[in-house]
């Protein structure tokens, strides 16, 4: 077992996932886990996160000394860095401007043997973010790596097998990042690889059937890869127990509904659709702010399913699709230090009133696990491959207020710019593509006559966890033809641009 200690990073879980994906076995916990709890867990290895705040404030996350008596390897990540170089006696110090993007790294020609990067080039391109840095080692330190603006960016004491590094080997933008990662816990920890998404299966079907018993769940389905996959694991491990229920809230893509009946059909799931379009478009009527659109649809769902929940006879349970980027996103952290990117409408729990309990068999998987899973469970690649969606629909690619003309404008809009890019070669490297109305209106020309008209966004990226991703690069004649068939075809529609940006900085989505 590999236990990683939270301090509130965005990037804890996918430190787990990093973990997962080498083989290994890992579980989070806060910072102020008693000490003797993290003891009696028997772990291989330790990671200190990353975190939003600094060493040197005042009651800032620490962890108890007695981490070092365990006589095991620890590394820690940016704050868990400093923290290390804090309580060993080194000196950490605000840095006058803030270290962040990609970053070249220079490694020391005189490294321990059995130090960290082992079979990792001595430059390399990894990823940056932090405030403070370390000024001076702790003493028996030695420094491992550097940067341009970051003399020590890695360090460690081979003798105690404590490191450090100051970059996030976990992201995707760090080259060697699962080469360090796998030194730590093979090389250094002397681990064995025993995790795979078999394994989950086994253990999740076994959870499942202990925690539901003979009891009746309602499944929250949105048509998605997520849910579908999630309705069919549940129909499995629970037949003749679950009650799907799919709402159509009105911000479904185009022809969307019709395509969730035949999701469900080519899984044999009994489908009940409430068609809830006037109650959603009459809540979010005037409502301008994402934030608030994405709490007014958790909202709304949560009626509709509260009412449909008193029709069932002994029902005890409410399963959804959620997924470890949507809990990190919404900032529920192991650590409760996190910050809130965006609140995701099926994470933050259950009303009392409701009275049912949550069944959540993905929260604790990566997208690219989900589909694993999904893979393991028999379901075809038309399923499987989905591009995601989110749960509050088109609602949160309209900027502005959500109306039912907004809507469908938005709807033949998404509907051209995927239909063009299916017919490229380069579709199957997209992770997802959408459209965003963006509210803004500029000056065109239609007909020889000055026109008023909304401008669009479009983006497509490529991503294999969602936690990061990368603008995808559309060949300049497929982005003329989707502008031209996008202004000719909607009405309300004079120009549009492509989104270049990289997540991080930028969401996935626009709100």
């Amino acid at each position: 077992m590999v236990i990683v200690i939270d301090f509130g990073s965005q990037y804890t879980q996918l430190i787990v996932r990093k973990i997962r994906e080498l083989g290994f076995r890992s579980e989070i916990l806060p910072f102020n886990t008693p000490i003797e709890e993290i003891k009696d867990k028997k772990p291989g290895a330790i990671i200190l996160s990353g975190g939003p705040r600094s060493v040197t404030e005042k009651n800032a996350p620490t962890i108890s000394p007695l981490i070092w008596s365990f006589d095991i390897p620890i590394l820690g990540i940016c704050y868990g860095m400093q923290l290390i170089s804090q309580q060993f006696g080194g000196k950490v110090v605000s840095s006058p401007t803030k270290e962040y993007g990609s970053s070249q790294l220079f490694l020391n020609s005189n490294l321990p043997a059995d130090d960290l990067f082992r079979g990792v080039p001595s430059q390399d391109t990894v990823w940056m973010s932090h405030g403070d840095y370390i000024s001076s080692l702790p003493p028996s330190f030695t420094t491992y790596a550097s940067t341009e603006s970051c003399p020590i960016a890695a360090m460690g004491n081979s003798e105690k097998r404590v490191y450090g590094v100051q970059f996030h080997p976990e992201v995707t933008h760090t080259h060697s990042g699962k080469i360090i990662l796998y030194n730590f816990l093979s090389v250094v920890a002397g681990l064995k690889p025993d995790w795979s998404i078999k394994s989950y299966l086994e253990e999740i079907t076994y959870s499942i059937k202990t925690s539901v018993g003979q009891g009746k769940v309602i499944v929250a389905l949105s048509g998605g890869v997520d849910s579908t996959i999630m309705v069919t694991l549940l129909s499995k491990t629970l037949p003749g127990q679950i009650y799907p229920i799919f709402i159509d809230h009105g911000l479904l893509r185009f022809q969307e509904a019709e395509e969730v009946l035949q999701a469900l059909a080519k899984i044999s799931v009994a489908d009940n659709i409430i068609n809830a379009q006037d109650r959603f478009f009459a809540a979010l009527k005037n409502v301008k702010e994402g934030e608030k659109k994405r709490k007014i649809i958790g909202r709304e769902f949560i009626k509709v399913l509260e009412s449909e929940a008193q029709k069932i006879p002994g029902v005890t349970h409410l399963a959804q699709g959620t997924i470890y980027p949507d809990v990190i996103e919404s900032a529920v952290s192991v650590s409760g230090l996190a910050a809130k990117i965006k609140t995701h409408h099926n994470v933050g729990g259950l009303p009392k009133r409701l009275r049912l309990k949550l069944v959540e068999p993905l929260r604790y998987l990566f997208k690219d696990e989900v589909r694993e899973l999904g893979k393991l469970l028999g379901l075809p690649l038309s399923i499987i491959e989905r591009q995601p969606f989110p749960g509050p629909g088109l609602a949160v690619r309209i900027l502005g207020e959500v109306t039912i003309d907004r809507a469908n404008k938005l709807r033949m809009v998404d509907k051209i710019f995927r239909d063009e890019l299916r017919e490229w070669e380069g579709y199957k490297n997209i992770w997802q593509a959408f459209a965003v109305l963006t509210g803004v209106k500029t000056v065109g020309v239609k007909g020889d006559e000055r026109s008023y008209e909304e401008l669009v966004a479009i983006r497509a990226v490529s991503s294999t966890d969602g936690m990061t991703a990368d603008w995808i690069e559309i060949p300049p004649a497929v982005l003329r033809k989707i502008s031209e068939r996008i202004t000719r075809e909607v009405a309300g529609v004079n120009r549009v641009v492509y989104d270049i940006t990289t997540k991080p900085p930028s969401t996935i989505e626009w709100e």
